[in-house]
């Protein structure tokens, strides 16, 4: 392949003697890149490209570069004797996995696009069509975090805060597929103002791309990353403290509200807020108990495959496809 956006990576680049097809294509679809990986029946990520999404487009420019990027690799991959037996996409938006739409995507602009059907054709072996988040979170519940739990939220804190109810390792989401918005729960009434038309959600203040927005705001800097405002509290910086202890506190009160609701027995929490580590959850579980008074009060832990997650969930949810 000739794109110079794309990269190729790990094992399986030669050819392999076996022509049983031994994995899924999967596709992660970001409103910055597309990540692709090949994926076996267990889990294991065997080689990665990526490629830019360019959103700047438009949407029907970024459906096709979807469509043409993973008819690449399907057929790379049969050139190279092992093709794949099915393929997952996992996607942004408000998606309708039962029928395979993606039914809306502020990010990208697309509004009910029949996904399933269109790659179904396109790539001529069955397609599963996820949700990123909830994509994320099966990966979770079978090979990271979630493993060994019946009852689980994954909460990935990133641009902005989705989330997944995961039960017996199935995303549960409710009778109109609506279920996991926690980055919508209102944690302070009157507050800041968010995209979905309420005001004082919780992504406002707790998202890493909220964390470093406001600090960027506050600071009167150039925006950065959430990260970069964990270094400034090494630093004694108040402004960075302020926005920092805020969001701690914000997220401590969704989780409450999330316990008195859901009674899960753990909280997975990814994203690039995950990374900073003990300088989240520490503060974080502090917080949530300091706070509770009837609550029986979920693990907190952090999610374990990264940036990953919604690729490993797409080809695991491909391979459900096949008997």
């Amino acid at each position: 392949m000739s794109d110079p956006e794309q990269q190729g990576a790990g094992a399986g680049a030669g050819v392999a003697a076996a022509t049983t097809p031994v994995h899924a294509l999967a596709l992660d679809v970001g409103g910055t890149g597309i990540k692709a990986g090949l994926v076996t029946r267990d889990g294991e990520l065997t080689r990665t490209w990526r490629r830019a999404t360019r959103i700047e487009r438009g949407s029907q420019a970024v459906i096709d570069t979807i469509a043409d990027f993973a008819a690449e690799l399907v057929e790379e991959a049969a050139a190279e004797g092992t093709p794949v037996a099915a393929a997952g996409f996992a996607l942004p938006g408000i998606i309708n996995e039962k029928t395979g739409v993606g039914v809306f995507s502020a990010t990208i602009g697309w509004r009910d696009v029949p996904f399933g059907d269109l790659l179904g054709a396109r790539l001529a072996v069955p397609v599963a069509i996820g949700h990123d988040v909830r994509a994320g979170g099966v990966a979770e519940a079978r090979i990271g975090a979630g493993r060994g739990s019946a009852r689980f939220v994954f909460l990935p804190l990133g641009t902005s805060i989705g989330g997944a109810i995961m039960i017996d390792g199935v995303p549960n989401l409710g009778p109109h597929g609506m279920g996991g918005e926690f980055g919508h729960i209102v944690v302070r009434p009157g507050g800041l103002p968010c995209g979905c038309g309420l005001r004082g959600c919780l992504a406002q203040y707790s998202a890493a791309g909220a964390v470093a927005a406001r600090y960027a705001e506050a600071a009167g800097t150039p925006k950065a990353g959430a990260l970069d405002v964990v270094a400034r509290l090494a630093d004694g910086d108040p402004i960075a403290r302020r926005i920092w202890d805020e969001a701690v506190d914000v997220l401590a009160d969704a989780l409450l509200t999330t316990a008195a609701l859901l009674d899960p027995d753990r909280v997975v929490i990814g994203g690039g807020l995950a990374e900073a580590g003990a300088t989240l959850m520490t503060p974080l579980a502090q917080a949530l108990a300091a706070k509770a008074t009837y609550h029986v009060l979920p693990e907190l832990v952090t999610a374990e495959l990264g940036d990953l997650a919604g690729c490993l969930g797409a080809g695991l949810l491909a391979w459900d496809l096949v008997p």
